[in-house]
């Protein structure tokens, strides 16, 4: 359902094409105009067949405002930084990632704030208070497995370190990645601090294939065999196990303790200054209409931001199935995103990546 690790050429031919025409005054010129909204996203809300959340809101989007949706696509870490590089010369209209990435975005100014309609609906620790960021899709931190080759799930962090994983584990790098990062949030939580954590990873790179830079190229490796376990998040796994029949969704735990997982959404900013002031208003007021919410579960495998749209479909009770018994954490962004380079500095040295 997901070929989530790529940037669609034609999508970003088309932002750069796109890129001769825009302008960094924010709305002021003939660009602000034109019938377009250019939406920079982390990867997992695409579908490989056309058939995910992002295809069917931009589609009902278009059909709905005459306006079209130019997309481009990678790593949440990738997305801010490029964003960064474009400030003088602003590109994209609207900015979708992971946390910490989109409370990073905001501390180097690259968000408006924007209170969407419906965003009174979503929870308050799913939305900046400040109205620069609100969660559009919610979804949780996850680890994957092959279900042929592994009669079970493994259950708990050490079990990782056994013989058997020799080199069919992998995660996506931290700093990078969304999900990478969140690698290293949950090891932080599960063992008690970053010394710890740190400790533990080090030990794991006995086993570990090496960093990826995009999530999203693991499940496949995963489905064929060729890792036995990696990292991912619940909604683009739960997705992807649409096509991929051997793909599990598990939650590690530390040794002797229970499983555990968090929160995390993409979340959706107005980028400032860009050049399609209202139409990327519009766009953010869509995925946040009620029956865009309502698709996230029916289409996209995820869970809803708003709180009042209850899901009954069959991907919505099969995920609170999945999600029962596992302890939900909340993660401290404001230190994680102070602290990043730091945490991301101590995993580099403990691995040698």
């Amino acid at each position: 359902m997901r070929k989530t690790h790529l940037k669609p050429i034609a999508a970003v031919t088309g932002a750069l094409a796109l890129a001769a025409t825009l302008s960094a005054c924010g709305g002021s010129s003939a660009a602000s105009d034109e019938k377009v909204v250019t939406v920079y996203s982390a990867d997992g809300l695409k579908g490989e067949n056309g058939d995910g959340w992002y295809d069917k809101v931009f589609k009902d989007f278009e059909k709905k405002t005459g306006i079209k949706v130019k997309y481009v696509e990678g790593g949440s870490g990738e997305m801010v930084q490029r964003a960064v590089r474009e400030k003088s010369n602003t590109q994209a209209d609207v900015l979708v990632t992971l946390p910490p990435f989109i409370q990073q975005a905001d501390g180097k100014g690259l968000l408006a704030a924007y209170a969407p309609a419906g965003a009174d609906k979503v929870d308050a620790a799913d939305k900046a208070s400040d109205s620069k960021w609100t969660s559009v899709v919610n979804n949780y931190f996850g680890f994957i497995y092959n279900k042929k080759e592994l009669k079970s799930a493994p259950t708990t962090w050490e079990e990782l370190l056994d013989g058997k994983f020799k080199n069919k584990i992998q995660y996506s790098t931290p700093g990078v990645a969304g999900d990478g990062t969140a690698v290293l949030i949950k090891a932080m939580h599960d063992f008690g601090g970053k010394d710890q954590a740190m400790e533990y990873l080090k030990k794991l790179q006995a086993n570990n294939v090496g960093p990826s830079a995009s999530t999203g190229k693991l499940a496949p490796k995963v489905d064929k065999g060729e890792l036995l376990a990696a990292n991912g998040d619940v909604q683009m796994n739960f997705a992807q196990s649409k096509d991929m029949p051997n793909l599990g969704i598990w939650f590690p735990a530390k040794e002797g303790g229970k499983a555990t997982t968090f929160a995390l959404p993409y979340a959706a900013g107005l980028v400032d200054k860009a050049p399609h002031t209202e139409n990327r208003k519009k766009l953010l007021d869509f995925m946040l209409s009620e029956q865009a919410q309502k698709d996230v579960s029916a289409v996209g495998g995820g869970f809803a931001a708003r709180k009042d749209a209850e899901a009954t479909d069959a991907n919505a009770v099969e995920l609170a199935e999945l999600m029962k018994g596992v302890e939900v954490f909340q993660p401290d962004w404001s230190d994680i995103g102070g602290n990043l380079e730091t945490y991301v500095g101590a995993w580099k040295s403990a691995t040698g990546s």
